[in-house]
């Protein structure tokens, strides 16, 4: 990694949290020892542990949550004869993201009526199918089960140039690490997705955790595949990370958009998808695309197409000051259309105008009547009702009149 990128880079300090064997002081008579999980991803997570009291215990619970849940799941143990508890949580219902956190604790009721409940025990719930080596430098860490050492090294110098590259766009926030872990197979990383409950096509990142995930095939190929892959979904982090909350409240054009601007090589199918819609008159209006992107694949490619060509041509038409006041609207919480009239000066529905006359050549006045359709058919139907009344009245004194 080049010296200007270890400059950047904030050395981190990473807390050492609870895993394994752990012993919680005792609390007014009561020990817990040995309290430790383990899992088979995507399977199951067994918690154990081995619960001592002076006082009679009357009830033991376990409770347990992915720490960025709101809800907390209670299970009631039952003791053995030297105290140990055990749970095996049925991990198959596909609830707990990959390489996510879950905290758990214990809660123990006595027979004299008083509760004491143990400190949180923090578990990291990896996708264990799989003998992940490491690479790290800075708050980058590279891990990955198959190439040699020279394939994360070369994963490391892009994931550094990706940053690089996107800091005038998006700002860097160095001071907490992040971990990217390189699958090479998209069958491997659909397995984790599915079993985490999701399902993404090629690559996903989870920005609150820091975690981006990723396919690429040791080979020839290798450099490409990251030089597209990491810096987008690196991207999402980082705007994570700058923007906070508001992140979520980004529009799905201009979020998707920002991280395909970053690929180093945009994917050239983008080019044909944008060509033929535009032929065939079967492009995604933007402001369809605020809230989500279209389910069915094939819309969702051409989605992704014109989120990155159409935020290319806000960035290069009206400068990086105006696009960064544009995403501060947005996270901010500014509508899509309120947001860009804000930060540009000029409403969402124009701007798309403008750009599909630019850069794909579409006649505007086609353009216009596209983006006045649903506008013409509201009026239509206004005029309509009034003047159908009107005919009604008329042929009525027609026939009074015969």
């Amino acid at each position: 990694m080049n010296r200007k990128l270890k400059l950047l880079f904030i050395s981190t300090t990473v807390l050492t949290l609870l895993m394994g064997t752990n012993q919680v002081r005792a609390q007014a008579g009561i020990e817990l020892l040995n309290a430790r999980a383990s899992h088979h991803f995507g399977a199951d997570i067994t918690f154990e542990a081995q619960i001592q009291s002076s006082i009679q215990i009357q009830e033991v619970n376990l409770l347990f949550r992915e720490t960025r849940e709101e809800t907390t799941r209670v299970e009631k143990l039952e003791r053995d004869a030297n105290g140990n508890v055990r749970f095996q949580f049925d991990a198959s219902q596909k609830i707990f993201p990959p390489f996510s956190w879950i905290e758990f604790w214990y809660q123990v009721t006595l027979t004299d009526g008083s509760a004491y409940a143990s400190d949180p025990i923090s578990y990291f719930y990896s996708d264990n199918r799989f003998t992940w080596r490491e690479n790290k430098e800075g708050p980058v860490t590279i891990h990955w089960y198959d190439g040699d050492d020279a394939f994360a090294r070369n994963a490391l110098d892009v994931a550094g140039s990706g940053l690089l590259g996107m800091k005038e766009v998006v700002p860097l926030v160095l001071d907490k690490p992040f971990d990217i872990y390189i699958y090479s197979t998209n069958q491997d990383l659909q397995g984790a997705l599915e079993l985490g409950g999701h399902q993404w096509i090629g690559a996903h990142a989870d920005p609150a955790l820091g975690v981006v995930m990723v396919v690429v095939q040791p080979g020839d190929r290798q450099n490409i595949q990251m030089e597209i892959e990491l810096p987008h979904e690196l991207t999402h982090v980082m705007m994570y990370r700058s923007l906070g909350d508001g992140y979520a409240r980004l529009p799905a054009w201009f979020r998707e958009g920002v991280a395909s601007m970053m690929e180093k090589y945009p994917n050239t199918d983008y080019a044909q998808a944008l060509k033929i819609a535009t032929n065939n008159k079967s492009l995604i209006s933007i402001t369809d695309l605020c809230a989500s992107f279209p389910t069915d694949a094939g819309r969702a490619f051409l989605a992704y197409a014109e989120a990155q060509s159409f935020t290319t041509y806000l960035r290069d038409t009206y400068g990086v000051t105006r696009f960064h006041a544009l995403t501060q609207a947005y996270a901010d919480g500014m509508s899509c259309e309120v947001g860009a009239t804000y930060a540009i000066g000029l409403p969402l529905s124009l701007l798309e105008r403008n750009w599909s006359q630019s850069v794909l050549g579409q006649d505007a006045t086609v353009v216009a009547v596209n983006n006045m359709s649903p506008y013409l058919i509201l009026l239509g139907l206004i005029m309509f009702v009034p003047l159908w009344g009107a005919i009604e009245v008329l042929r009525g004194r027609t026939n009074r009149a015969g």
